[in-house]
């Protein structure tokens, strides 16, 4: 079954290109679109999409609001954010209602149908520089003298380890270098981690991880 997209932008050419660009891929579907956050909200429930691609600023709600009310009635599409700003009110802001992906209309066609499926497949996803900008913020930060959570015990040390090492924003690749394991394993051992600590993908993994000092 094809990936079922909503469009939610409050324009109408731009809802219309990214439409356009999705339609050349045979497993993404378009199933709807917004002009509005609260026509978002309406027909993200009526419709139940897979994926939302979600603009920031729109009349009534904006994009970071309408997120918060779709997500926290179904959590289960994953809403990309898609904007022409990139400042870091906007991208935490996002990530704490639940956005599954932080990116720039300037992307290009194959990378926005790439993350189309990247984030429908359970994975987030951030445009490099927004992924700098998420580790840089939170590396600066004190790390808390208690954890907001008693959840870091749930890991194991290898967990932990591939944890921290997720935090400080290197690849499965890296990772899977860095401690002499294989790609697969370190990937594993992420989804295992975020399973465990109730997380929706890797980027609210890194979140938790300086949140409860396990970086």
């Amino acid at each position: 079954m094809p990936i079922t997209v909503l469009l939610a932008d409050d324009q109408q050419l731009v809802r219309a290109g990214f439409r356009s660009l999705l339609r050349r891929a045979k497993d993404i579907e378009v199933v709807g679109e917004a002009s509005t956050g609260d026509e978002a909200v309406r027909t993200a429930r009526a419709l139940r999409p897979d994926v939302i691609l979600m603009d920031i600023r729109m009349p009534g709600l904006d994009g970071i609001a309408a997120t918060r009310a779709i997500l926290a009635e179904n959590p289960a599409p994953r809403v990309v954010i898609l904007t022409t700003f990139e400042t870091d009110e906007y991208v935490f802001a996002a990530l704490a209602a639940g956005a599954s992906g932080f990116l720039t209309k300037e992307i290009d066609p194959e990378g926005l149908r790439t993350a189309v499926r990247v984030v429908a497949a359970g994975d987030a996803l951030l445009s490099p520089s927004v992924t700098r900008r998420v580790v840089g913020q939170f590396a600066h930060r004190p790390v808390p003298a208690t954890p907001k959570r008693d959840r870091p015990a749930v890991l194991t040390d290898r967990e932990r380890e591939v944890v921290r090492l997720v935090a400080t924003g290197l690849s499965n690749n890296e990772i899977a270098a860095e401690l002499v394991i294989s790609p697969l394993t370190a990937k594993t051992h992420i989804t295992r981690s975020i399973a465990k600590l109730g997380v929706r993908d890797r980027v609210q993994l890194v979140i938790v991880a300086y949140e409860d000092g396990l970086v």
